[in-house]
Formats: structure tokens, C-alpha cells, sequence
């Protein structure tokens, strides 16, 4: 295509990749451990990450990466320590994250709307050879990690008491799995933005289990799907001129609506064909 022969489209085209295999990797076990919105909450707590990097001159990248790392290990230890529960904590992370970005964002000066903009709905199209570099290596670092402790996240995701029983460390992997989410969140500002990241996280792993079974099996099939969705993403918004951030999410949820809906027609036909055709008992015969 004539728009890959712009620089700037194939580094959108790489990093959008990386991220779209990185994202739904993490997000297999939040969905399956039910906290799927946690993308959420540390995409609000990475707006502050990202005003401190305004006001300090620092990569916001490298000041995101710390915060939200904080963040999540701070929800962490308050779900397991505390007297609240998780949605609670999710809470606390979602309004104290945006009131800081907001409150540290207004004391930045020289900077406009346009740069907290950049963070908030992703700004693919500027992203640099070094941030490529700095993707690509957290990326490949990230899903080596999460391909590498698979069974052992798996098994806290499923059941955090026979993992117990079992002697694993799970307030350890636990904290490991709410860094890596960081992590995640902190690579994925670039692509899709803080406000969409957590689609990126979730909506190809559920789309995955409407064809799959096992968790393996998902992971794999969610992996290839982010890899897909946010190509097509890419060279949509090349095509039409539209963010590509918006552009990744809404052909991730389109593809979501098509196989769902697919699965429900095959499964219908499947019940129609092995009851057979239903007979009106009540319908008059000749005689």
C-alpha cells in the first residue's frame, strides 16, 4: 500500500502490533480472575503518570510506567489487606488517578490540550524509532514473562485457595500480575490511549472464548486476534484519516459482534438439526 511507504506509518504499523499482541495476553487472566476494569482504573492513575512527566521533563512513558506500577501494587495490597473489597479499590483508583492528572496537568505550564490528548485517545501516528525500540523490548520482555509463569498465573486466576493449598507464593504472583497490567497499560498509551486501553486488554480475549476452549487455547486465539485487530486498525486509519487508537478498538468490538453472532447462528442450526423439525400437534388432520 502507497501509505507504508511513509515512515511514520510503519513505525505506527510495528508498535501497534507489539501492543496488540501484549495487551490481550495480560488480559486473559484479568478477565478470567474477573478483574477486567483494572485496565480502566490504571489508565486514570497513568493521567497522572503522564502530567508528572509534563511538569518534570521527564518521557512520560518512564514517569507513567512508575505510577502506574504504584497504582496497581497499592490495589493490590488493598484488596487483599484491607477491609475493601475490589470494585472499591478500583474506585479509589479510578477518581484519585484522573483528580491528580487533572490538578498536576493544570500546574504544567507550556504545554496544551493537545499533548494530554496525545495520552488520552493515542497518537500512534507520532510515535518515534526510539519509542519503537523502547515498545518493542518491553513487549517482548512482557509476553515472555506472562508465557514463562502461565501455569502459575493461571492457577491463582482459577482458584487463589488450591493455589494456596498448592504452595504456590500468590500475594507474589499476584503483585507480579498487577505490575506487569502497569506495564501493559504504560506500553499501550501509545497505541490506543489511556481511555481505550483496557478494550485492547479485554475485548479480544472474549471474543476468543466464543470459539475456544481452554485457557491456553484462548490465550493463543486472543493474542492473534489483538495482532489482527490492530494491523487492520492501523491501515483503517491510514485509509480514512481517523485515529487509529478509535480505528484498533472498533474493529476488535466489530470482530467481537461477528463471530458472537456467528457462534449463535452454528449453535441454533446445531440444535435445530439434532431435535428436527418441531411438529404442530395441535394443526387439524385430513381424514
Amino acid at each position: 500500500m502507497e501509505i507504508f511507504t511513509y515512515d511514520f506509518m510503519i513505525r505506527a504499523l510495528i508498535a501497534a502490533v507489539v501492543v496488540g499482541v501484549c495487551a490481550p495476553t495480560v488480559g486473559v487472566f484479568l478477565v478470567q480472575k474477573r478483574m477486567a476494569l483494572i485496565g480502566d482504573g490504571l489508565g486514570h492513575v497513568a493521567l497522572t503518570g503522564v502530567a508528572l512527566g509534563f511538569i518534570t521533563n521527564i518521557a512520560p512513558l518512564w514517569t507513567t510506567l512508575v505510577v502506574t506500577a504504584f497504582g496497581a501494587v497499592a490495589v493490590e495490597l488493598i484488596r487483599r489487606k484491607g477491609r475493601t473489597g475490589g470494585d472499591a479499590a478500583l474506585a479509589l483508583l479510578f477518581y484519585g488517578g484522573i483528580a491528580g492528572g487533572v490538578f498536576i496537568t493544570s500546574l504544567a505550564s507550556g504545554k496544551t490540550n493537545a499533548d494530554l490528548q496525545s495520552y488520552l485517545f493515542g497518537s500512534l501516528l507520532t510515535t518515534t524509532s526510539q519509542d519503537v525500540w523502547v515498545i518493542g523490548v518491553l513487549g517482548v520482555l512482557l509476553v515472555a514473562t506472562m508465557l514463562s509463569l502461565r501455569p502459575w498465573l493461571a492457577a491463582i486466576c482459577q482458584d487463589e485457595e488450591h493455589a494456596v493449598v498448592a504452595g504456590l507464593p500468590v500475594q507474589t504472583l499476584n503483585l507480579l500480575l498487577a505490575v506487569i497490567t502497569a506495564v501493559t497499560v504504560s506500553v499501550a498509551m501509545r497505541a490506543v490511549g489511556l481511555l481505550l486501553v483496557s478494550a485492547l486488554m479485554v475485548v479480544p480475549v472474549v471474543t476468543a472464548q466464543q470459539v475456544t476452549r481452554g485457557f491456553v487455547a484462548t490465550m493463543y486465539v486472543a493474542m492473534a486476534l489483538g495482532l489482527v485487530t490492530s494491523a487492520g486498525g492501523v491501515v483503517t486509519a491510514g485509509l480514512l484519516s481517523v485515529p487509529p487508537g478509535a480505528a484498533v478498538v472498533l474493529g476488535a468490538v466489530a470482530l467481537f459482534v461477528v463471530i458472537a453472532t456467528g457462534r449463535s447462528l452454528v449453535v441454533g442450526l446445531r440444535r435445530v438439526s439434532r431435535n428436527g423439525p418441531r411438529r404442530d400437534e395441535t394443526a387439524p388432520t385430513m381424514s
